[in-house]
């Protein structure tokens, strides 16, 4: 094939895709909002199950509804058959999937659900089928006829397991909106990697304490230098009488003071007023977009009366490997 036929081809995948998510969100109806609730509801887990590209698509779809808030997990329908059954209660819900509705493998772990009355939702593009029959509830995906696959045989699964994997988006999304679930409840299902360090706050890495260089408007410049090289962080916070950061400290601002007299001078002579300031609650990233918006290398972190309750510094938030 030549290059600009390769090239039709990848767009002609990406068009019968397309078409299929078209044809998805048209079908989208009350089931889906009864498939919500039904996840939302339930005491265990969501069991997803699924054979060969279903079960692949399943796997992703555990991994994102479990790092979203809804405890979920795959299990094999397979090893199901010798001895995986007993990872599922009667507090579970199971939710299977099969373009078909009619993969044998998965007989053993519907019976078992239909045996021991676990709720059971059922992905498939056949309403019909056996799978469909037996479950509670059915999300149906566009069939060959409405959404042929990709495949230009028609037979690998491209189309439906596009589908079927925004359908799980689309559920994973709806259960968060539901739930509530927040940015600090998604960064602690994801501590690691990049994301992780995404989501780190002020609060996370800020220097708090006896680490914060601060110093009272009158102390004079002698004491405050040996307060600033002693806390090593390259500023100073200057406070009035009632705690309130009222100005900062930089190099900057003791070289622009560099005289002879500059150490029988007062904070208050050198600081410079009205520092920019962050709450605990912003995010590191956003804090280190100021930082070099304004070109600077520390941020005070305030309380609701402005007074001093951190310091974030470019170094460790650059280690914390936030940026």
């Amino acid at each position: 094939m030549q290059a600009e036929e390769l090239i039709s081809s990848a767009k002609r995948v990406i068009d019968a895709e397309i078409h299929g998510l078209e044809v998805l969100k048209q079908q989208f109806d009350d089931s889906f909002v009864q498939a919500v609730d039904m996840i939302t509801r339930i005491k265990g887990r969501l069991i997803i199950s699924g054979m060969g590209k279903s079960g692949h698509i399943g796997q992703k779809m555990a991994a994102t509804l479990a790092s979203t808030g809804t405890p979920a997990f795959f299990v094999h329908p397979g090893e199901a058959s010798h001895g995986d059954l007993g990872m599922l209660t009667s507090d579970d819900l199971l939710l299977t999937i099969s373009n078909s509705g009619e993969s044998r493998e998965m007989g053993d772990i519907i019976s078992f659900s239909r045996r021991f009355g676990i709720p059971m939702i059922a992905i498939t593009s056949n309403a019909d089928s056996t799978m469909a029959k037996a479950a509670d509830l059915t999300l149906l995906i566009p069939n060959k006829k409405t959404a042929p696959e990709a495949c230009p045989l028609g037979l690998a699964p491209t189309t439906s397991t596009t589908t079927t994997l925004a359908l799980g988006d689309a559920l994973a999304v709806a259960l968060i909106e539901q739930k509530g679930f927040s940015v600090e409840e998604f960064r602690d299902r994801h501590p690691g990697g990049k994301l992780g360090n995404v989501l780190l706050r002020a609060k996370d890495v800020m220097v708090t304490g006896d680490e914060l260089p601060l110093v009272a408007t009158d102390m004079p410049m002698s004491d405050a230098l040996v307060v600033m090289t002693a806390k090593s962080w390259g500023c100073l916070g200057v406070v009035d009488e009632n705690g309130v950061l009222i100005g900062i400290i930089t190099d900057g601002d003791l070289r622009r003071h560099m005289t002879r007299n500059i150490i029988e001078q007062k904070a208050k002579d050198i600081m410079t007023a009205h520092p920019k300031t962050v709450i605990s609650d912003i995010l590191c990233v956003e804090a280190l977009r100021i930082m070099n918006t304004k070109k600077i290398t520390s941020l005070f972190v305030v309380d609701g009366e402005h007074k001093p309750i951190g310091l974030l510094h470019v170094h460790p938030l650059l280690m914390a490997g936030v940026a």
